[in-house]
């Protein structure tokens, strides 16, 4: 993906922020399945959304070129991330999918959303994307999902800024990246 990410460093939190990352923390130290785990994360995310103690305003800021990852917490033993991520109107993802279960939550503005369902190739056809859903997610809204069947397209179709927090099973600042692939095959749609 082309977004930059801007490291983590331990003073930069809110009170907020702890209270959410010690939600998570909770929810994924049940060590369920991944489903009803990303479930519980959405729950602990949810409350939190929207708040303007939650960030800090450096949290806050986008890039003129890209979307902006900003990394809150990683985790000590690899099990989550927390990724801040600012968009600018017209910024967008490739279509993606990713490396662990994933949940989002828009704190401000609203991010649209395209899922594709793969299909592979056969009987001497490529193989292509077959968009499934579109979605327009406001602020407070939270969606979770899991690999597979996470393919998806992200863009600020706004005129004002947009930002979303997103819970990864995963190390982000180990990975660098929450993508497992992305996508560059023909899309119906």
């Amino acid at each position: 993906m082309s977004a930059s990410i801007t490291a983590y460093r331990a003073a930069r939190t809110t009170g907020r922020l702890d209270d959410l990352v010690a939600g998570v923390r909770e929810a994924v130290g049940r060590g369920l399945p991944p489903d009803l785990t990303a479930y519980l994360v959405g729950e602990r995310l949810a409350p939190h959304l929207g708040a303007a103690d939650l960030l800090t305003d450096e949290q806050c800021e986008g890039d003129d070129e890209r979307y902006r990852q900003h990394l809150l917490h990683a985790e000590h033993d690899g099990s989550f991330s927390v990724v801040g991520l600012v968009w600018l109107p017209g910024q967008h993802t490739p279509v993606h999918d990713h490396v662990s279960w994933c949940v989002t939550g828009v704190h401000e503005g609203a991010e649209h959303e395209r899922r594709y369902r793969l299909v592979p190739a056969a009987s001497g056809s490529p193989a292509r994307l077959v968009a499934t859903e579109d979605l327009v997610n406001p602020q407070g809204a939270v969606c979770g999902f899991a690999p597979p069947g996470d393919i998806h397209r992200v863009w600020n179709a706004g005129t004002e800024r947009a930002i979303s927090l997103h819970v990864y099973g995963a190390d982000i600042s180990r990975l660098g990246t929450s993508v497992r692939r992305v996508y560059e095959l023909p899309a119906d749609r």
